[in-house]
This record gives C-alpha cells, sequence and structure tokens, in this order.
C-alpha cells in the first residue's frame, strides 16, 4: 500500500494539473456516482489527507479516492494516449483543456458534500504531512493500547495517518526494537515519531522512501524488503515473518542482532 508520502507527492501532481482549472470531461465509473455530472465545475483544490485523496470542486462537492493497494492517478495532456492500463481498470476521469487525471484499479471513489468529508477521513490520527500534525496527540492515541505490537501500531492510520509497511519496518529497526516489541516497551517514543515525521518530509516529491541517506534503490533501506541479505550495520542475514491477522496481515522484516525484542509466534 502507498506510503503517505507518495500520496502527497500524488496530490501535488494532481492539484498541479487540475486546480483553478474548469473540468471539460468527467466521468466516474462506478455505479453509485456513474451519473454524476461534473463537467463545468471548477477544481478547487486537492488536497492528501493521510493515503486519502480529497478532490475539492466548486458547488460543495468532494470527490474522495483511495490508492490501497493497486490504485493510481495518472496525467496525461489532454488528447494523450491513455497508458496506465486496460480502459475496464479505469475508475475516474477528471479533465480541463490541458490536463486528464485518469484514476487507475482505484477501490474507493465517493463523491460527497464537501462539509462531510470527515465521514470519510474523520477517523484518522494526526497527518503526518498535514498541518494537524501533533506528537502529543500521536503519542496519547498509541499509548492507549501499550501492549499493542508497535508495527501494528504505527500502520493503524487511526493513531497516526500516513505510515505504510516500509516506514513501519524501517522505523522498529532505527529505534532498535522488533516490530513485535510493545508499543509501551518502545524507548523514546517521541524521538520515533519526530524521526517518522522527518522521513515522509523529506520523501514527499521523491520515490522510493529512502531511509539510509542513500537514494539508490539497492542502498536505499536498512530492513525492508532484504529478507536473507546481510544486515548493513552488523552484517547478520535479515529475516522475514507475517504480523498481524489476515487480512490485514503484513510483512515484518528485522536484524536478529541490531533488533531486541519478541519476534513472531
Amino acid at each position: 500500500m502507498p506510503e503517505g508520502d507518495t500520496v502527497f507527492r500524488t496530490a501535488a501532481q494532481l492539484h498541479q494539473a487540475l486546480a483553478g482549472r474548469v473540468l471539460t470531461s468527467a466521468d466516474l465509473r462506478v455505479p453509485a456516482h456513474a451519473t454524476a455530472r461534473l463537467t463545468g465545475r471548477q477544481v478547487l483544490e486537492v488536497r492528501p489527507r493521510g493515503k486519502h485523496l480529497l478532490t475539492r470542486l466548486e458547488g460543495g462537492l468532494t470527490l474522495h479516492s483511495h490508492l490501497r493497494m493497486d490504485g493510481r492517478w495518472q496525467v496525461y495532456r489532454t488528447g494523450e494516449r491513455w497508458t496506465g492500463g486496460p480502459g475496464h481498470q479505469i475508475r475516474a476521469v477528471l479533465g480541463n483543456a490541458e490536463w486528464t487525471a485518469v484514476g487507475y484499479r482505484l477501490p474507493v471513489v465517493e463523491l460527497l458534500p464537501t462539509t462531510a468529508e470527515a465521514e470519510a477521513v474523520g477517523h484518522l490520527g494526526p497527518d503526518l504531512l498535514g498541518p494537524d500534525w501533533s506528537v502529543e496527540e500521536a503519542l496519547r492515541r498509541l499509548a492507549a493500547a501499550p501492549e499493542r505490537p508497535t508495527g501494528e501500531a504505527l500502520l493503524d492510520q487511526r493513531n497516526l495517518a500516513g505510515i505504510g509497511n516500509v516506514y513501519a519496518n524501517e522505523l522498529c529497526f532505527l529505534a532498535g526494537v522488533t516490530p513485535w516489541t510493545p508499543f509501551g516497551e518502545l524507548p523514546a517514543p517521541v524521538r520515533v515519531l519526530a524521526k517518522a515525521q522527518r522521513l515522509l518530509h523529506a520523501n514527499r516529491m521523491r520515490p522510493g522512501h529512502p531511509t539510509t541517506g542513500e537514494l539508490r534503490p539497492d542502498r536505499s533501506h536498512w530492513v525492508y524488503g532484504r529478507a536473507g541479505q546481510p544486515c548493513r550495520r552488523c552484517g547478520a542475514a535479515i529475516r522475514t515473518a507475517g504480523q498481524g491477522v489476515a487480512p490485514q496481515q503484513r510483512v515484518a522484516f528485522w536484524c536478529p542482532r541490531c533488533q531486541r525484542g519478541p519476534g513472531p509466534e
């Protein structure tokens, strides 16, 4: 699932292409909104909220979308051939005289009153890349369940919005604990949250979610996606296992030497 920095970058691209322009074409290819008439409305702005995208339109409407695992928005010059996938995968089209945004494989496409946005995103915790970011509020929510494994707690968007599996694993490594360590036993949790915010902010306009300080894809992560490879710090083989319960189970990566705490059951 895309991390919050990927969604932030997608929102910036959509905002640049659509905001301040009148829609000359609009097509929501989902049953609930197939007859919606958006042509002629001006796009006011496109804003991220955690991993959600909010496209605000003239007349008090918001198009709420979520990428989840496979979704993607792609921007083309109007009239350019669309190459993001077969036509049956397109869920939304928003176009103006210059640019056309095409949403592929979007599992969430919802048109709602702008005043009702809280119904879609009100459950989220403070956004690591948003104006509402608050270390104190995120820590309060996380500390409400001190027994919960840190990896799972960081991924819960109700605690803080924007962290995905890449950052959850990398932050556990940087904190020196396994992903199964209870959050209440996490040393210096405020520093972990501050590090999370710095990483997402640094990566918000570049791909790959690098956490090591190196941008080369084969050098950009400490443990994520490196099962069986030597730890960059100690040389031990990186391990991997499932964490959580299906269908929310994720893949955890950790170094058995550099990270202390319990392992998988």
